[in-house]
């Protein structure tokens, strides 16, 4: 899954990009998956949205991993550094 969302986020050509599966973190949660990789945390630096709003930001990675990716997912937390 990390792979798949690396190779996503490469459309907002991110400076850099740390991709953190907090699955285990979740373990035995309703929603966490067996296999894990239902829980993640981006820590991101975009220089093309360095000027956007925050809703901004978090609509472009939304629209960058896609509905398909997304759903597979049951938490995302996304980070800005600037």
């Amino acid at each position: 899954m990390a792979d798949e969302i690396r190779a996503r986020l490469a459309a907002l050509a991110p400076s850099t990009l740390e991709i953190i599966d907090e699955s285990a973190h979740h373990a035995g949660h309703s929603a966490a998956a067996v296999a894990g990789e239902s829980h993640f945390r981006l820590r991101l630096r975009v220089p093309s949205l360095a000027g956007a709003s925050r809703i901004a930001r978090h609509r472009a990675v939304h629209a960058a991993l896609g509905p398909e990716l997304l759903a597979r997912v049951h938490a995302l937390a996304i980070e800005f550094e600037d």
